[in-house]
């Protein structure tokens, strides 16, 4: 007998349950706005050098300036790329080039001298078509800034580790549902405050600590929603809550193209958690994780709530507090121990689960943001892009939810990485100007990655006992943002050689596709409740 049992009792996966995930499932929708927000309030609009009074030194030197437009006088004053079809971005010519004014050199000033260039001592002119203002058009991180761009998601990602290294340890602590409304109450504040950001250090002061937020949230609310729900159920709820996530990359491109002010999309993502965290209060705390911190009674009281609003109103009586401590005294004796992360890594079985489960984690981060992050390059409306990333996700997960189901998580994680891997080799062997081809193909190589995500979270959380989930799911989800602050940070390489961030997003997840084969099948299996329980099944 265990906890499981109790549950079935109390209805299985009834109205409290559908309730329940539901509600804890709906922020997910804005998850993905959170750390998808940098593909659009950093996003780099058309830019070249700033040429102030350009008109009036034309007519200062009575050069005539009739039937010339604005880009046709440009070309006196600003280089072409390495394309020949657009302005450099970075550079400017020392003196106006006007023999370059139009084809048939129709002025009347002619000038044949070698011309020497300069970088923007006046600034840039942003184009306004694709975003209206963004982070790098108010603060210019362009040419010898552009790193900064990067740095400000690698600096998110950071406060993401480190909420998953705070926040996994405190909610084993304090509890899921504490920490869950406090993520929620910081996530709204200093989410809402970065759209105050008066300076490019500030505006990442306040990214982090909103990362920070985020990894409470997904990481309290996943266990929060595992440990209320039947053995049975757990695929099907799993991969259904995941598509709120899914969804939420959708309703990103359409909130992000009715706001093209970065500080406006920035409050319409952040604003609702306000909401959230009003309702939250409803939430029901874990009865395991109540019981295994001698919290009986009010483990009891929970489970009684449950039974009520299910229809099982006669197992009020039927299940006291001697019952709830029968079915989970092996439990509550092994929780007289204390756990620290070490225990992660302790014994034989544990040690193999983590080990591998970090090669998984780190790979699936680091590929899927690495495909995600740069949307840019594609060469497609970015806006469009999101939506097609975005939707490309529902037929991966559903894909996924089938091998869940009939095949195991052990098969699914290691198909779902391997296949990602040569979807994102091949691209490396398609011209860059077939854009439709390598779109397609990242977009399939980003939906199994995807995929990886929606199995990763559910294994790890049937695989980790009850007594020390949360802090295994800190310590998996640690290795996740290591590998989303090194993703960025590995497409600065293809300055050095186009297919190398492929080749690096790719082996990653080759090699962690190996590491799945070697982690315990949990298809159908209880969740384990301590440490001992993990080692005499596996």
């Amino acid at each position: 007998m265990g906890f499981a049992d109790l549950l079935n009792d109390v209805g299985g996966f009834g109205r409290f349950q559908w309730l329940h995930v539901t509600l804890i499932s709906i922020p997910g929708l804005l998850m993905a706005s959170q750390n998808l927000l940098n593909n659009f309030t950093g996003g780099v609009p058309g830019h070249h050098c700033n040429i102030p009074n350009r008109t009036s030194i034309a007519s200062n030197l009575n050069i005539s300036l009739s039937n010339v437009d604005d880009r046709q006088l440009l070309r006196a004053f600003i280089p072409l790329d390495a394309s020949g079809t657009k302005f450099s971005r970075c550079t400017r010519y020392v003196e106006a080039q006007w023999h370059l004014l139009d084809e048939n050199g129709t002025t009347s000033v002619v000038n044949f001298t070698e011309p020497a260039t300069e970088l923007c001592v006046d600034g840039w002119s942003y184009e306004r078509t694709e975003f209206l203002d963004t982070i790098v058009s108010e603060w210019d991180l362009v040419c010898t800034l552009r790193p900064l761009k990067q740095m400000s998601q690698t600096i998110y990602m950071g406060g993401v580790l480190t909420g998953a290294i705070v926040f996994g340890g405190l909610s084993d602590k304090f509890g899921r549902k504490a920490l869950l409304i406090w993520s929620y109450f910081q996530l709204a504040t200093l989410g809402t405050c970065t759209a105050l950001s008066p300076s490019y250090v500030a505006y990442c002061v306040f990214r982090f600590l909103t990362g920070m937020a985020v990894s409470g949230i997904i990481l309290n609310a996943v266990s929060l929603k595992v440990e209320w729900i039947p053995t049975k159920s757990r695929t099907l709820v799993g991969t259904l809550s995941s598509f709120f996530f899914t969804f939420g990359q959708m309703l990103l491109a359409g909130i992000a193209h009715s706001l093209r002010e970065w500080r406006q999309l920035q409050v319409a993502v952040c604003a609702p958690y306000f909401l959230f965290f009003l309702y939250s209060w409803w939430f029901t705390e874990s009865a395991r994780w109540q019981v295994l911190n001698r919290r009986s009674e009010e483990a009891l009281k929970g489970l009684h709530r449950v039974a009520k609003i299910n229809g099982k109103p006669e197992m009020i009586e039927k299940i006291t507090l001697e019952v709830l401590e029968s079915h989970m005294h092996k439990e509550i004796q092994s929780s007289k121990m204390t756990y620290t992360a070490y225990d992660l890594l302790k014994t034989r079985v544990m040690r193999r689960i983590s080990i591998c489960l970090m090669f998984v984690w780190f790979s699936t981060s680091f590929a899927y943001y690495g495909l995600a992050m740069d949307l840019q390059k594609f060469g497609v409306n970015i806006y469009l892009m999101q939506i097609i990333f975005g939707s490309v996700d529902f037929p991966a997960k559903l894909f996924a939810l089938g091998m869940l189901s009939y095949f195991g998580r052990r098969i699914t994680q290691a198909t779902c990485l391997i296949v990602s891997a040569l979807l994102i080799f091949s691209n490396i062997f398609v011209p860059i100007d077939m854009h439709t081809t390598r779109t397609a193909l990242a977009c399939i190589g980003k939906g199994f990655t995807s995929a990886s995500f929606t199995c990763v979270y559910l294994f790890t959380g049937e695989l980790y006992p009850t007594v020390i989930r949360q802090t295994g799911m800190g310590f998996a989800s640690t290795m996740s943002r290591i590998g989303s602050m090194a993703a960025p940070a590995v497409l600065i390489l293809d300055e050095v050689l186009p297919s190398l961030p492929s080749l690096v997003y790719g082996g990653a997840a080759v090699v962690a596709g190996v590491f799945a084969c070697f982690l315990p099948e949990t298809l159908d299996i209880p969740l384990p409740d301590t440490i001992e329980d993990v080692e005499n099944k596996w």
